[in-house]
């Protein structure tokens, strides 16, 4: 009798053939299935969202009503905005493990939702909204969707990522001292910023609201729908001023001030080596008492829990929150009279917008840092409002502009840019083409011809009834992650049991590092977990081929190739591993267990 007759129904081995078989075609479509998953949630989601949920709009009204002004659109909030059944964690971890779910939504939520507008979640934001880079320790970092290995920018970061990856059509978040502009320019996305004290800020913990859009005439139904602005007041003139002092931060040799020098409380918080009247340092003096002013009320609000709870924190935040609140007394009195000198000054000469642009290079240098608070001191401690407006890239990193209007000229600034978008946006690539302007005496540098260049865009296109305080930075782009920082992320995001987001950030430090093996090892493991057991095996080859003594690629690999039934190769991996650690329970046991199955 042949071989092959022998195999009938009536023998045992045949069925677990064919047992065996079947088990390796369901593991394998199931290893497949996870795999496209796991890629279409990390594509769809860009690691935005904290919570995701749905809450529903008001119902339409019945005709012949007109319909709600935001139906149609959805929208994410930060972390800090109380939504009724969900804690608000405020980007922290602790901070939601010692707090209890909101009672009520927040009010500006519940005006969105009545307006026809549904809300899809809550979004990562920088811990207790701190950070200006978008960075978060518990959640991860959410991937910035123009530019994926450059941070997305902060404190607002997942709605900002949520708007420019169309996952909604706005998001709102908050913004102290930059943190909505700031991701909005480096994102490319619209960003506003009402004036102080205009939209309620019942249900949000402390601080100032904005909101996020990527369509002018979105951010228009929200801001209509926010401030009830009266939809026929009518414009008036406009002219075009230009700030020369804030060119200074671009190193133009100028000495003027425009803005800050009718602001006499500004002198107690001059350095004393500076003239206090010198434009550069006037800034330099406005955003010194931003900051304080910041660290007082955040101390205010949140000391006592800092000091008891004593939250975990990333390196960054953690430092910047006991800072604030181990600071010493500021005279209160001065810093708020700064605020109010600073309106008035703003209302004074602008009554009407200012445009200048926004963002941080890479590093935080001290340096950059202190420009950027210069230039986004402006509107908060004037109180006007202000919005970011994307003008195209530079480096292939977004950039932006932005207007900023004085106090309660929030419903102009809006009209504004509804009008002209369209037009800046058509000439990003001229100006970007435009010929350079000669050089006059040595004195005019790349700034000052950016300068230039927008100025002759504001007149051709906007015409010279528009009113623009003008102002520029052309350092204004997002800057890109390092390599420790993305582990980091991988590492927060594993543990965090976000496996989708740990195998992007291990991937995003490969493509920067590709011959260092634990981020091979440490992808490996998080595919694991998504039961993508044959990418996590080729992981595991790649680490063993870098470090042939790596113990933990060797049981990595053997859990993978155990989970793909090739049973001999796997008892090979922990053998190896037992070779290089004795002592090894997990390979231990499993070199048992797969000693059985294959004798």
């Amino acid at each position: 009798m042949s071989k092959l007759s022998k195999l009938n129904a009536s023998n045992p081995k045949v069925w677990l053939v064919i047992g065996v078989g079947l088990a390796g075609v369901l593991i394998l479509a199931e290893v497949q299935r996870r795999r496209i998953t796991a890629k279409n949630n990390l594509k769809e989601d860009f690691g935005a969202f904290i919570e995701r949920f749905e809450l529903l709009p008001s119902p339409q009204p019945p005709p012949p009503a007109a319909r709600l002004l935001l139906s149609g659109l959805t929208f994410a909030v930060n972390d800090n905005f109380d939504i009724k059944g969900y804690i608000t964690g405020y980007g922290s971890a602790d901070w939601k493990r010692t707090h209890v779910a909101a009672g009520k939504t927040a009010v500006v939520v519940t005006t969105l939702l009545r307006s026809g507008a549904t809300c899809l979640g809550k979004t990562v934001m920088d811990e207790l909204g701190f950070g200006i880079l978008g960075e978060n320790k518990t959640y991860g970092t959410p991937i910035n969707p123009a530019k994926p290995s450059h941070v997305p920018g902060g404190s607002s970061s997942g709605s900002a990522v949520a708007v420019a990856a169309q996952i909604v059509d706005f998001a709102l978040g908050t913004d102290t001292i930059g943190c909505l502009r700031v991701p909005a320019s480096f994102c490319g996305i619209l960003g506003f910023r009402p004036s102080h004290g205009i939209v309620s800020t019942v249900g949000v913990l402390p601080n100032s609201q904005r909101w996020l859009a990527s369509d002018p005439s979105v951010l228009h139904r929200v801001g209509h729908a926010l401030l009830k602005l009266n939809l026929l007041e009518p414009k008036r003139t406009r002219r075009i001023i230009i700030a020369d002092d804030l060119f200074q931060l671009s190193k133009v040799p100028l000495q003027k001030t425009v803005i800050a020098s009718n602001v006499p409380s500004l002198k107690s918080f001059h350095e004393e080596s500076e003239k206090p009247q010198i434009g550069i340092s006037t800034l330099r003096a406005l955003s010194s008492a931003m900051l304080s002013l910041q660290r007082y009320e955040f101390r205010t609000n949140n000391e006592e829990w800092i000091k008891s709870a004593k939250p975990k924190l990333g390196p960054d935040v953690s430092n910047r929150v006991w800072a604030a609140v181990n600071a010493t007394q500021e005279d209160v009195k001065s810093l708020y009279k700064v605020r109010m000198e600073m309106r008035a000054a703003v209302q004074s000469l602008l009554k009407w917008p200012i445009l200048h642009s926004s963002g941080i290079p890479r590093k935080v240098p001290a340096e950059y840092l202190d420009r950027m608070s210069a230039l986004l001191s402006i509107a908060n401690m004037s109180g006007g409002c202000q919005v970011a407006i994307p003008f195209g890239k530079h480096d292939e990193s977004p950039i932006s502009v932005s207007f900023i209007a004085s106090h309660g000229m929030d419903k102009f600034l809006l009209d504004t840019v509804l009008d002209m978008h369209s037009s800046l946006q058509e000439e990003v690539s001229a100006v970007s083409s435009f010929s350079p302007l000669p050089y006059t005496n040595g004195n005019m540098d790349a700034a000052e011809l950016l300068k230039e260049k927008l100025i002759v865009l504001m007149r051709v296109h906007l015409g010279l009834g528009f009113f623009v305080l003008l102002v520029s930075w052309i350092n204004c782009r997002p800057f890109p992650t390092t390599v420790p920082l993305y582990l980091n992320r991988g590492n927060a995001a594993y543990k965090g049991k976000q496996w989708n987001k740990a195998v992007s950030y291990y991937t995003e430090a490969i493509k920067l590092n590709d011959a260092n093996a634990t981020f091979y090892s440490n992808r490996a493991a998080a595919y694991l977990e998504l039961g993508c057991f044959q990418q996590a095996e080729e992981d595991c080859s790649m680490a063993i081929s870098l470090d042939k003594k790596y113990v933990k690629a060797y049981l990595r690999r053997g859990t993978a190739r155990e989970s793909l039934l090739f049973y001999r190769e796997a008892l090979q991996d922990f053998k190896h591993a037992l070779v290089l650690e004795p002592q090894n329970k997990v390979a231990s046991l499993a070199e048992k267990r797969l000693r059985k199955l294959t004798s």
